[in-house]
């Protein structure tokens, strides 16, 4: 268990502080250490997150090759698998257009973390209120992360979900919680503070450099733990029959969703995408 650091860019307010393990998160830390090593290295994860977000602001920011297209989208929608296997309905040219207004409106204010929640309640409040909808805060928490990571912290619900009660917070509480509910909401405030902590913990330990990256390793471990745990019941889809012991982090993060070998379509983000993935399958993107 240890205190809220102090030095994070945008300080969490109002005395929100979590309460991790010490002990479970020194775990976690070594089987990335221990897990990485068969893929060559965590600087090998760490740059692959960086080309991964490189082609996101490259459909999403810069739009070099002009306004995003169902295509492209789908394509990019391979890098996050809570989205992947739930946005097909709305690659189609009317869905389409709805979903890319809502991408839009989502990115307008994104220098501004104060309309975060907002902003994230307005994307969900453009598609159906439903249950077979939930995924749709994932794609735009995934968006947010992705496109801007120093302002904007994984916010996705395995990372925490106040609904169901289950994600990365409560597998890293400080204490055995499994017959209570942790009261603690899933806005924009609690996921930052979650990555301060963290930032904290990694800091303790001698990582200094890199350290979003890192949070995102570390959170993508802890749930591959739960995961795992589980059986696999949870994205059973795409989280069963891990062939090495970083594949749901892979996953998780997703870095699993177009082989570099492929013929799949990034126009000119093909080569970015491919090179990501080939850093952690240790191939060299041809």
């Amino acid at each position: 268990m240890f205190s809220l650091s102090r030095k994070t860019p945008t300080p969490p307010a109002k005395g929100l502080q979590l309460e991790l393990s010490g002990p479970v998160l020194v775990e976690a830390l070594e089987q990335i250490s221990a897990g990485c090593d068969v893929s060559g290295g965590i600087d090998r994860f760490v740059l692959a997150l960086k080309l991964r977000r490189g082609v996101f602001v490259d459909m999403l920011i810069e739009q070099e090759d002009g306004p995003l297209t169902a295509e492209n989208f789908a394509a990019l929608c391979m890098f996050m698998p809570t989205v992947r296997r739930r946005i097909g309905p709305y690659l189609q040219e009317g869905p389409f257009e709805l979903l890319r207004d809502a991408i839009s409106a989502l990115l307008a204010e994104k220098h501004d973390v104060s309309t975060a929640d907002a902003r994230i309640q307005t994307f969900c409040e453009a598609f159906p209120q439903d249950k077979a909808h939930r995924w749709v805060r994932d794609l735009a928490a995934e968006i947010l992360h992705a496109v801007d990571p120093e302002r904007y912290p994984l916010m996705c619900r395995w990372v925490w979900d106040t609904k169901t009660n289950t994600g990365v917070l409560r597998e890293i509480w400080h204490e055995d919680i499994d017959s209570e509910t942790l009261k603690i909401g899933d806005e924009y405030l609690t996921f930052l503070t979650l990555r301060a902590e963290l930032s904290q913990f990694l800091s303790n330990h001698g990582i200094v450099q890199e350290v979003q990256a890192y949070v995102d390793l570390l959170c993508a471990q802890v749930y591959a733990l739960y995961i795992s745990a589980q059986g696999g019941s949870y994205l059973r889809a795409d989280f069963s029959s891990a062939e090495d012991p970083m594949a749901h982090v892979r996953r998780l993060l997703g870095l699993d969703g177009v082989q570099p070998k492929s013929n799949q379509s990034f126009s000119s983000t093909k080569n970015g995408a491919a090179e990501a993935l080939a850093l952690i399958e240790g191939t060299d993107g041809s």
